[in-house]
């Protein structure tokens, strides 16, 4: 037998496997490592996340994303020659993240590297007939296992696609598996660039679980910030937008898009939500002349407003008392305090942080990748019946060290 083969049959018998997830969001602000141990897989999985750590990406490593970051046109070497170059920076960050915490690779049993989002391109918004639903990220997972001498899963997000879902977002399975619990409906909101949320029944049924993307959390307010204000990343406490007002025709202009009309589950990307989206926003609403601050707060409000409709369909449409919905927040989103009250103004819900479930929520996202390698390596096939969105597969492309 082949010594990497033998080496993965090994790690998927053992009772706990020790698992580096991985994640780069489309904020780009670096990468979320967590450390995790977990035992068993699907419903039964246990998880205890034993170091977290975000390596900051430098200027100079965002303006080489940038250079090819959702742009329909892009130089095609560049591409080619990140998705190298990138794979080898988060293994140098993963083997810093390592030394930091004083524990050798060799006690790391997998890396579950989600890698750098350079385009995502579901059919509902590239709405070409012959063509599927695609995505692609990039930071070669070879290069990754070779550099850190640790087998490394990867790529995650083209069996989804493969399977007939859009790609994202893969929250769900980790959500189901580590969260779902009989006798109260939660919904697991994760505010990153883009916003997205898992309904998890109180039946604990996996059929009836929901997932689905909502549109914007941060990423046009980062981006307008960071125009503004060049030493600034983000609206820190949303202590500009917290000065403005709301500018309800922009508000409306912003809304008005088609994606918002489109039935669920829906993903999307800084592909369409971008700073060309809000300036033909404003040149529409006769607002260009508006304050930073009064924009600032009027994408806030946009945010607001379209996770809470997209939530409302949810409870509106389950059998329960909107009452008994719990949001479990995680992300940037959760951090900003406007946008946080203006979610608990057009709720019903009680709310929470993923922290109360004993879950950074900082950690979420690269914990949940790494739930996804487990399941590559030692899951079975949990059946999420025929639900839109969730295809019932295991994701992820393994690489090994030699």
């Amino acid at each position: 037998m082949n010594s990497n083969i033998e080496s993965l049959y090994q790690i998927a018998q053992k009772p706990t496997r020790t698992i580096i997830g991985l994640m780069s969001g489309t904020s780009l602000d670096g990468l979320d490592v967590a450390l995790c141990e977990i035992s068993a897989s699907g419903e039964e999985t246990e998880v205890k996340l034993i170091e977290f750590e975000t390596v900051d990406y430098s200027e100079d490593i965002k303006l080489e994303i940038r250079s090819v970051f959702a742009k329909q046109t892009i130089d095609f070497q560049k591409l080619v020659l990140l998705n190298e170059w990138i794979g080898i920076l988060h293994a140098n960050m993963i083997l810093e993240c390592l030394n930091k915490w004083q524990i050798d690779a060799d006690k790391i049993d997998l890396i579950a590297s989600h890698g750098q989002t350079v385009f995502h391109a579901p059919k509902i918004l590239h709405q070409q007939e012959k063509f599927p639903n695609a995505t692609l990220q990039i930071g070669d997972g070879d290069h990754i296992a070779v550099k850190t001498r640790i087998i490394t899963v990867s790529d995650f997000r083209q069996k989804h696609v493969a399977a007939g879902g859009e790609g994202a977002p893969l929250a769900v399975y980790g959500d189901y598996f580590l969260f779902s619990k009989k006798g109260e409906n939660r919904i697991m909101l994760n505010m990153g660039g883009i916003s997205n949320f898992t309904y998890l029944p109180t039946s604990s049924n996996p059929e009836e679980v929901f997932v689905t993307d909502t549109g914007t959390g941060n990423t046009l307010s980062d981006a307008f910030t960071k125009l503004h204000f060049p030493n600034k990343s983000f609206d820190q406490d949303a202590e500009i937008a917290k000065t403005g007002s709301v500018n309800e025709s922009l508000l409306e202009s912003l809304k008005s898009h088609d994606f918002f009309t489109k039935s669920f589950p829906k993903t999307t990307g800084p592909e369409l939500f971008n700073i060309d989206y809000v300036k033909k926003a404003q040149a529409q609403s006769n607002t260009t002349n508006i304050s930073i601050s009064d924009l600032l707060a009027t994408l806030t409000r946009f945010s607001a407003e379209t996770i809470a409709e997209a939530i409302h369909f949810v409870i509106n449409t389950s059998i329960y008392d909107p009452q008994t919905f719990t949001i479990y927040m995680s992300g940037g989103g959760a951090h900003n305090p406007l946008l946080v009250q203006w979610l608990k103004e057009l709720l019903p819900c009680t709310f929470a942080k993923t922290d109360d479930l004993g879950i950074s929520g900082d950690a979420k996202e690269a914990l949940l990748f790494a739930i996804l390698a487990n399941e590559t390596v030692s899951g079975g096939k949990s059946n999420f019946g025929k639900l839109k969105g969730i295809p019932s597969v295991s994701m992820g492309k393994i690489s090994f060290p030699y």
